[in-house]
């Protein structure tokens, strides 16, 4: 029985994979600098936190943020969590305004012990979106016979699509009763496709241009985490989390192709060509969790990408180190309840974070988030579990009206489905 349920979620994996990287979860101009909008891969319960995560340590749910979370899995436990998402987007500037919809699948993740102490997970994750179309108008002057001077209309039109995803493997052990340690190895893959196109009339006697860049994703990458956890007084749960990850080159290659004017074709795959270098940065994180007996919880998490030190298109100190500070609260009635209210978990959170990439060479104003959800229980009687539903709700707010201003709602829903598998039943 368990060969056939693993089976099917194997084969789900490969349909999700391949359904996943054919779509486009954003429709922001600001996609189009970096690497697009970059994931913080929170699942849905932490998404209505505010992002807490690095310090959170459960056995409901699975926390891909931080590795060292996994050896909290219950020993007989077998975890699957799916994650879909809407987002209703809002662009303004000082003159006018745009609004636009996504609905999409997000990731899939699994979580199960392989022994009392090691807990293993694996899963489905994005890690960024590119998806943007705008254009704008203007006109060229030229001077004819040094008196006259004629006027040209040209359309500069900006489109991109695309995104990196990542296939993951994440391993945790527990120690010393009070300390976990983890891992979690990706593989990233993915194209994200950016084009540039000035065009005029035909009548004008110019030529129009396009230049199209392809930055591509095939490589590993790690992160470790540690987690030390202990209950004070019985009522008093504390979790101390930190994560890291090295700076790594990505590895799949960049091409950009010109035609128009100037038919050109730079294609920088090989790994000796270093002209269009491109890196994903170091990061860093620590997150405090507190639980007072098992109804209220309250997180804080800080965590540092350094940008301004990874290579994009061979240059360094072209984007801008990213640091987020997030905050989030758990409150559930009755954990030992019979009722459904008495299990019903109620969140709510905010985080402030700045933008890794700069418009027009300057760094763009802090974002901020506020958040909520709820997550509501679902019984099983044939298996005597319980899974969850989460459902969550953002309001963020990226750029300003001087530029660009995005205001955004996005809405997940996420499944945790919690089996009982690894135990023998009695007849």
């Amino acid at each position: 029985m368990y060969k056939n349920k693993l089976l099917l979620l194997v084969l789900a994996s490969i349909i999700f994979a391949q359904f996943t990287n054919s779509q486009n979860n954003t429709n922001s101009p600001y996609t189009r600098f970096g690497y697009g909008d970059i994931s913080d891969m929170n699942n849905g319960e932490q998404r209505a936190l505010g992002g807490v995560a690095i310090g959170s340590r459960s056995n409901t749910s699975i926390n891909t943020v931080n590795p060292a979370s996994y050896s909290s899995v219950d020993s007989m436990t077998f975890m699957f969590d799916l994650g879909t998402s809407a987002l209703i987007s809002n662009f303004s500037d000082q003159t006018q305004g745009k609004s636009t919809f996504n609905a999409n699948l997000e990731y899939l993740t699994m979580q199960f012990p392989l022994g009392k102490w090691l807990g293993f997970s694996a899963g489905l994750l994005p890690y960024s979106f590119s998806g943007y179309d705008f254009y704008s108008n203007d006109t060229l002057y030229q001077k004819t016979n040094n008196k006259l001077r004629d006027t040209v209309a040209y359309t500069n039109s900006f489109i991109g699509s695309g995104g990196f995803s990542q296939v993951y493997m994440g391993l945790s052990a527990k120690l010393f009763n009070h300390f976990s340690v983890g891992v979690n190895a990706y593989y990233m893959y993915g194209t994200i496709y950016n084009y540039r196109d000035l065009s005029f009339a035909s009548t004008s006697g110019f030529t129009s241009t396009t230049e199209a860049n392809i930055i591509r994703a095939n490589n590993f990458r790690f992160r470790f985490g540690l987690q030390y956890f202990n209950t004070f007084a019985e009522k008093h749960d504390v979790t101390l989390g930190i994560i890291y990850e090295p700076k790594i080159k990505l590895n799949g290659g960049f091409s950009q192709i010109t035609t128009g004017v100037l038919n050109d074709t730079i294609d920088a795959s090989h790994p000796n060509y270093t002209a269009y270098g491109f890196e994903l940065p170091s990061s860093y994180g620590i997150g405090l969790n507190y639980m007072y007996d098992k109804k209220l919880s309250i997180g804080i998490d800080y965590s540092l990408q350094e940008w301004k030190d990874a290579e994009f298109y061979g240059k360094l100190d072209s984007l801008s180190n990213r640091s987020k500070l997030a905050v989030g609260v758990e409150y559930q009635p009755n954990p030992r309840g019979r009722h459904f209210s008495d299990r019903v978990r109620y969140r709510a959170g905010f985080n402030v974070s700045n933008s890794y990439y700069k418009v027009n060479g300057v760094t763009p104003p802090e974002n901020f988030e506020i958040t909520g959800g709820l997550g509501l229980p679902l019984y099983n009687k044939t298996t005597n579990s319980i899974s969850m539903l989460n459902v969550s709700l953002e309001y963020g707010k990226i750029g300003s009206t001087d530029n660009l201003r995005e205001d955004y709602l996005k809405l997940t829903f996420n499944i945790v489905f919690d089996e009982h598998w690894f135990f023998k039943r009695k007849l």
